[in-house]
């Protein structure tokens, strides 16, 4: 199956938000992290990761890029398991088997937005309207590799004049 994989394609992250995912690590939106929040109250890190954050599921870290990437059964377990512990650890849920139905369908709805090319990078937008958490997605396909001009070449010191005026 296809799933949003975190990655990082500068140090950006590591400056932007108080807690950067790891490159590699399953990804999810997040966005039940905002369900009950004032967005303008968050301190400024917190509020650039509200607005375009995907969530990590291995140090629940965040990261502004996600590629879309293959995610074997045994991996998908996994990331149900880590959310489903974050939810009886963070959010209140009573245990891991009245979290597990929750963070399945957050996993399921993760795989769902991956319907493109590996590679493919997503990004998300979030905001909070009257009805709550709104998430938009962005798609960036991979690009064709493009011809350039040669604008150098590499000449085996042997047919190199070096500057001796050849001969």
């Amino acid at each position: 199956m296809k799933f949003p994989r975190c990655i990082r394609l500068d140090a950006s992250d590591l400056n932007i938000y108080t807690h950067a995912a790891e490159p590699g690590e399953w990804a999810v939106p997040g966005g039940f992290a905002y369900a009950d929040c004032d967005p303008e109250s968050l301190e400024r890190k917190a509020r650039l990761a509200f607005h375009g954050a995907w969530l990590g599921t291995g140090s629940f870290g965040h990261s502004t890029l996600a590629e879309v990437a293959e995610l074997d059964d045994n991996a998908f377990a996994q990331v149900v398991e880590r959310l489903a512990q974050h939810f009886v650890d963070n959010y209140g849920a009573p245990d891991l088997e009245a979290a597990r139905p929750v963070a399945r369908a957050e996993a399921e709805e993760a795989a769902a937005l991956c319907e493109h090319k590996i590679h493919t990078l997503l990004a998300l937008e979030r905001e909070m309207t009257e009805a709550g958490v709104v998430e938009r997605y962005r798609v960036i396909e991979p690009g064709r590799a493009q011809e350039h001009a040669k604008i150098w070449e590499i000449v085996p010191e042997d047919d190199a004049d070096n500057g001796t005026g050849g001969a």
